[in-house]
């Protein structure tokens, strides 16, 4: 139903062992990242331990081929990371830059691209910056809103041929919500609103993860 599918995402989409080498990675067989990387802390655990609980293993197993997941623990849509940090070799934007320019699309069809991400952007307080949606310079990808323009004018104009979807989290900072979404019906891209996400420390749990998975399916169904 879906063909060969492609997915840009955060944490909500990472296992270890299925993302490209390198990328921080939160869920994993282990459990979670937070739990290794800050012991005691005294959260409760999150119980996605294997890849079958995530959302997008079986997604793309039941109805498509997933051809990549290059999701990436942490990273924001904009340049800007936390703490102020440069993220312009991982960001959204970054990454998406690095796949055109080594032909990746060119060699690899897709037919359902699923975008998900923007969480980093609301916890970081990443700044918004103005709504630039043509002529960027690379100074305006540290803001979110002409990153994310920037990132859906780029998808649309090359990629066709491919069935974009942006899967928008719960819980994001309003302002960033609403111009997503604007921007991407405004571009032809559909817009998947999430609700009623279970999670733990601001990440899917197993529930939460099915929830996603359904969500996402029920939205292609019902425009099919």
């Amino acid at each position: 139903m879906l063909g060969n599918i492609f997915i840009l995402g955060d944490s909500y989409s990472t296992f270890r062992g299925y993302i490209p080498e390198g990328y921080d990675c939160y869920y994993s067989e282990d459990g979670p990242h937070y739990l290794n990387a800050m012991p005691g802390v005294g959260i409760g655990p999150n119980d996605v331990c294997k890849v079958e609980h995530t959302w997008w293993y079986n997604l793309s197993r039941e109805n498509g081929t997933l051809v990549r997941n290059c999701s990436y623990s942490g990273t924001t849509i904009c340049h800007t990371g936390y703490n102020k940090s440069d993220n312009s070799t991982s960001s959204f934007v970054a990454r998406l830059d690095k796949l055109l320019g080594e032909g990746f699309f060119k060699e690899n069809k897709i037919d359902t691209f699923f975008l998900f991400g923007g969480t980093n952007d609301s916890w970081a307080e990443a700044p918004l910056g103005e709504e630039i949606l043509a002529d960027w310079k690379k100074e305006d990808l540290y803001n979110v809103f002409p990153a994310f323009g920037y990132l859906i004018r780029t998808l649309v104009n090359n990629l066709a041929d491919t069935k974009i979807y942006c899967i928008l989290n719960t819980g994001l900072k309003d302002e960033i919500s609403q111009f997503f979404a604007r921007i991407c019906r405004e571009n032809g891209v559909d817009v998947i609103e999430l609700h009623d996400i279970d999670k733990v420390e601001g990440h899917p749990t197993v529930d939460g993860m099915k929830k996603i998975k359904e969500q996402v399916l029920e939205y292609i169904e019902k425009g099919e």
